[in-house]
């Protein structure tokens, strides 16, 4: 009787010992940064094919070589939507990433195009500013008619019509400044690193994107369509190269995070009133984010006048201008990217209360 007492104490103190080890294991991986990983296309979806080569392989040996770079960080826990030569409904991509309460979504993909068009760019959901933007994006999203139960799974959701790339917009307006700055990141490492044709940073209405509830992007490597570029593209060293700028850009976004600070400009330190905004619809241009409060002065923001702060969370954001003409809007944004703020955008207020850009656009045309 004695033995078996022993015993069962001994199996209790084990299982006590084994299941504190598995909590810290949990624990540990919760407050690990995760980062989604989506090579676009798979399977029966091959992607684009110009010059011969298959979109859907050089997205998916990025992505992994990527995720490979990121695994040597401990405190970066990497997810993939796919690791092998598979097809992935585009809904399925986002909902991976939403149940592993992911911090940024990655979705990497090669460009095409009928001319000899080259260069890396780096797009976030949004308005199509212009219809390049829009074709891009079109062409992405024409994969869910590859899906089953398409129709059911985007509740009617038609890439051809720009009327419908606009209804989804309004998910990820929460997190655009975030996205944006990875995205200028991302370009930046391109540019810099690997003298990358930089075709920047734009807004464009991927589906994928949209499903997400979290800071995320869509990477074009380069057009397969250049001769030059996807031979570059397709090689081992480009693959390497290119995912090591993305990883680059990755931890870099991730250390601003932890010293809660944006890559924007940060000169002077005061103690000045956030600016209060007026009733009814007014449009501004976000320029920069900092956690120190900057004087709203033109040296501090490389000449530009006009410069309010609104303190959001444990940021400040900074904007330009404030008019309730969205046309004149789009000047000033003009403006503040000729001054160097590249990843400036448009927001809207009303009654005091930042709101969907979309929202406010419709409101002015009833």
């Amino acid at each position: 009787m004695k033995t078996q007492n022993i015993l069962l104490l001994v199996s209790f103190i084990t299982v006590l010992i084994f299941s504190s080890f598995i909590g810290n294991d949990e624990n540990d991986l919760k407050d690990k940064f995760v980062v989604v990983l989506d090579a676009g296309h798979g399977g029966k979806d091959p992607g684009n094919l110009g010059n011969g080569y298959r979109e859907k392989d050089i997205a998916l040996k990025t992505v992994l070589a990527v995720g490979r770079e990121l695994d040597k960080n401990p405190n970066i826990k990497v997810v993939y939507t796919r690791k092998t030569d598979v097809f992935i409904d585009l809904f399925v991509r986002g909902k991976i990433a939403n149940n592993e309460k992911a911090d940024l979504f990655v979705s990497i993909h090669c460009d095409s195009h009928t001319s000899q068009a080259y260069g890396a760019g780096t797009f976030v959901l949004g308005t199509h500013r212009n219809k390049t933007n829009f074709e891009v994006a079109k062409k992405e999203n024409s994969v869910i008619f590859m899906e089953d139960d398409y129709e059911k799974n985007y509740a009617g959701f038609d890439p051809n019509s720009p009327e419908s790339v606009m209804s989804i917009l309004l998910s990820q307006e929460e997190y655009l400044d975030q996205s944006i700055q990875l995205a200028s990141l991302i370009q930046k490492s391109f540019s810099s690193k690997l003298n990358r044709k930089n075709r920047k940073v734009k807004q464009a209405g991927f589906i994928v994107l949209h499903q997400t509830v979290m800071p995320s992007v869509l990477i074009e490597l380069g057009f397969l369509t250049n001769k030059k570029e996807g031979a570059y593209l397709n090689s081992k060293k480009g693959q390497q190269q290119m995912s090591t700028a993305i990883k680059d850009a990755i931890l870099e976004y991730k250390a601003s995070l932890d010293k809660n600070v944006s890559d924007y400009n940060t000169v002077e330190s005061v103690n000045e009133p956030v600016t209060q905004f007026s009733d009814n619809i007014i449009y501004k241009v976000q320029i920069s984010a900092s956690s120190k409060a900057l004087e709203t002065k033109s040296y501090n923001f490389k000449g530009l006048n006009s410069i309010s702060r609104l303190k959001d969370g444990s940021l400040y954001k900074y904007f330009y201008g404030s008019t309730s003409n969205y046309e004149e809007t789009k000047v000033l944004e003009q403006e503040a990217r000729s001054k160097g703020y590249n990843s400036s955008f448009i927001v809207a207020f009303k009654d005091g209360k930042k709101i969907a850009l979309i929202d406010a656009l419709k409101s002015t045309t009833n």
